[in-house]
């Protein structure tokens, strides 16, 4: 993802960093079922509505009656257009964190990681294809805000993961010793997520075979080439 870190900091605890866990820390009240049902359905409208116009082109009215709700019932479940973007993104962002983390415990090798890490993100873009098409459109105004300074935290916990598979990898001769690992760290996050705008999970690759795909291309670019 495309909020970059220049210099890599120790990942710090991950309770109340972000997702429900930090909405929690910030005073939020337990929801019922019902509402907690009826929330997500609004996120859902919205984040459809925030993918295709954009999310400060989107009004609080528009969602509402998306949602088929008059705009005072919808700050029933939402104090406003920022909570439900911030609920948007810190969800998705949970979901691939969980994934990045059961990852790195595995403790397989460098490549092996490397694919892992591949097949969670285009995993991730077909369960959250409007979060990642916010995120890739509004990340820039969005990380100027307080709130979502778990944005960058975000970004730099990926950065960590993915440099060290990297750097193993050139350590352990499975990658080239002359490999940059920031900037091809850069070059898969961007190739990864930016393809949220032209890959669709309902194609003739779903997200197995599109990380295959993508893997083929990129190890066949990467790995060390054998001597004689």
């Amino acid at each position: 993802m495309d909020l970059e870190a220049e210099t890599e900091t120790p990942a710090p605890p991950r309770a109340g960093r972000h997702g429900r866990t930090a909405r929690a820390a910030r005073g939020g009240r337990a929801a019922t079922a019902g509402e907690s049902e009826r929330r997500a359905a609004i996120v859902e409208i919205a984040a459809g509505l925030f993918a295709e116009r954009g999310y400060r082109a989107t009004t609080v009215r528009e969602i509402a009656d998306a949602a088929g709700m008059l705009s005072g019932s919808l700050y029933h479940h939402f104090d406003s257009k920022e909570s439900i973007v911030d609920e948007l993104l810190s969800s998705f962002l949970d979901d691939l964190h969980a994934q990045y983390a059961a990852i790195a415990a595995a403790q397989a090798g460098p490549s092996d990681t490397i694919a892992a890490l591949v097949k969670a993100a285009f995993a991730a873009i077909a369960r959250h294809r409007a979060a990642v098409t916010v995120f890739q459109n509004e990340r820039g105004y969005l990380a100027t805000l307080p709130r979502f300074a778990y944005l960058r935290v975000s970004e730099e916990e990926s950065q960590r993961l993915w440099l060290a598979a990297l750097r193993d990898g050139v350590a352990a001769g499975e990658l080239r010793a002359e490999l940059d690992p920031r900037l091809t760290y850069r070059f898969l996050r961007d190739a990864i997520w930016v393809s949220v705008h032209w890959y669709s999970a309902d194609g003739p690759l779903g997200p197995p075979e599109m990380a295959e795909q993508f893997l083929t291309t990129v190890f066949d670019g990467i790995r060390a080439r054998s001597v004689g």
